[in-house]
């Protein structure tokens, strides 16, 4: 219960140029009308954010719970592109 304590007082941020670099490549991606690439494009920046951004203020965290934990995060979140790209690939509008 410790670690759950520790994550609900940890304050991860996102820096401004990664957030505005989002909201360029989303908008340039919907501009074009591809809205499922714009999906993927915010998938792979929320998993970049929730560990490689954030890595030291979580690294306490991760130390108690083990790196099991983020080989499962990594490994969700490949599987979630994966699979999204498969989906977008499979079917056509």
């Amino acid at each position: 219960m410790e670690i759950f304590s520790f994550l609900q007082h940890t304050n991860v941020a996102v820096p401004l140029f990664q957030l505005g670099l989002l909201l360029l490549v989303s908008s340039l991606v919907l501009l074009f009308g591809w809205v499922r690439l714009a999906l993927l494009v915010h998938l792979t920046f929320a998993l970049y954010w929730g560990y490689l951004a954030n890595r030291e203020a979580l690294e306490p965290a991760i130390n108690k719970m083990g790196s099991i934990f983020v080989v499962l995060y990594f490994g969700f979140g490949i599987v979630i592109v994966i699979l999204a790209l498969a989906g977008f690939f499979s079917h056509r509008d």
